[in-house]
């Protein structure tokens, strides 16, 4: 790695991000049912119709994976909770033997000396909610609330800092408008729906978090670069509402109290009865900002309806994934979002790259991504950009949702017949460049 410590701000910290559903294991410890066991279980939504019942294990092996993750010299441990595991009916009577996980967890981290980042959703809807609804519903702000409070009673004492959703976007539009994660529709106003209420459950879990006494709250967003296929004035319209709908939805809500005037082209129609009175709400204030970033997209303009564009090959290198490395597009964002920040601390919540690893070969290909992005996080600080901290995305190779456990992003190979935990190269060189004086 092309970096230390030394390279940046005294008191910049590093780290590395799970979540609940891709590692630990969901058929143990009394889980419920969530809308990614039946997504998964329906004919070709996901590779080999692979699901998290078993994942990595982290549920029983998660104090060799909180041992790796202290040994990388990492500050930071940025976790989600699931919400089936402490709730299995998404409301109503709490599941011990999870929360009991969680406070473990939580107590690990800290005899450890990690931070723990929590992220209350990251996309594991207990099936429950899902029957009535689920996003679509916006009673699902109020159960949001309720879980929030049942987790941090117990946790928020002793978490660093909290999250209420991971990646909106990926809630609202992969999920409801693509159809790529569950629940898997393709319908415009159930995308409508699901993408206002989101921030409008994000808002009650800031309220009810606050009202427990707990600081360091954040929201954690994702990031596309949009570039234009061409330079015609279409193809830069169509980009402007890829970016519209991707990255400055989520962060005018939350800052501005409004939605970008491309996306209310397509969504005004649709969005929810009275959705321009939840912004006092959805407007909590925040101690700090996540952004995860990983690609670019080229968009061309196209004639069919809204949104009027479709993605084309880009020419860079790509990833496992086919997403193109376009390190660039991080400083982008990181000084974009002061615009609707001011000087809230800013942390890259996720970055890293998903390579066809395997445990006796050196990963240099994820070494090179993460030093090339940790550059422009450099040339962001430097141009004025409030960043505090970075964190990869992952800390173990794990389920990766619709593909399976084909992609692997991990930092440690993890070998899915027999689970054996082997650090990567890249394991090494971070590290050695995070190494304490």
């Amino acid at each position: 790695m092309e970096f230390t410590r030394a390279d940046f701000p005294k008191d910049f910290l590093f780290g590395a991000a799970t979540s609940s559903y891709q590692i630990e294991g969901h058929a143990h410890g009394g889980a419920g049912p969530t809308h990614w066991d039946t997504f998964a279980a329906t004919p070709g939504n996901v590779v080999r119709a692979e699901d998290g019942a078993r994942a990595c294990d982290h549920y029983h092996r998660w104090p060799e994976d909180l041992d790796l993750m202290a040994k990388a010299n990492f500050d930071v441990y940025r976790f989600s909770t699931s919400w089936a595991r402490v709730l299995p009916e998404g409301t109503g009577p709490v599941n011990d033997e999870g929360l009991d996980f969680y406070d473990r967890l939580v107590d690990g981290m800290l005899e450890r000396g990690l931070k723990p980042a929590a992220t209350l959703y990251h996309w594991e809807l207990p099936v429950a909610l899902a029957d009535k609804g689920g996003w679509r519903n916006r009673d699902i702000a109020n159960w949001f609330a309720d879980f929030t409070e049942v987790v941090m009673a117990r946790l928020g004492d002793r978490v660093w800092s909290a999250a209420p959703i991971n990646e909106p976007w990926c809630v609202g539009w992969l999920s409801h408008f693509l159809g790529q994660h569950a629940p898997g529709l393709r319908d415009i106003r159930a995308t409508a729906h699901a993408m206002h209420h989101v921030l409008l459950a994000h808002g009650r879990a800031i309220e009810v978090m606050r009202g427990l006494g707990m600081s360091n709250l954040g929201a954690v967003c994702n990031f596309e670069y949009a570039q234009p296929v061409d330079d015609s004035p279409a193809a830069h319209q169509a980009a402007a509402t890829y970016d519209a709908y991707y990255n400055r939805f989520f962060l005018s809500g939350l800052f501005r109290g409004t939605y970008p005037d491309e996306v209310l082209t397509g969504f005004a129609p649709h969005l929810p009865s009275g959705w321009q009175d939840d912004f006092g709400t959805i407007q909590a204030p925040l101690d700090w900002v996540g952004l995860n970033y990983y690609t670019r997209k080229i968009i061309a303009p196209n004639d069919g309806p809204w949104p009027h564009h479709h993605e084309v090959p880009g020419s860079l290198p790509k990833t496992q994934m086919e997403w193109e490395v376009y390190p660039e597009g991080l400083h982008h964002f990181l000084t974009m979002a002061g615009e609707y920040t001011g000087d809230l601390p800013l942390f890259v919540t996720e970055n890293g790259m998903a390579n066809p690893d395997q445990p006796d070969q050196p990963d240099d290909a994820r070494s090179a991504y993460l030093t090339a992005h940790l550059a422009e996080v450099i040339r962001a600080i430097d141009d004025g950009a409030n960043v505090r901290g970075y964190f990869i995305w992952s800390l173990l190779d794990n389920y990766e949702w619709a593909l399976g456990y084909e992609k692997r992003f991990g930092l440690i190979h993890v070998d899915f017949d027999s689970l054996k935990r082997t650090p990567k190269a890249s394991y090494h060189a971070v590290k050695r460049a995070l190494a304490r004086d």
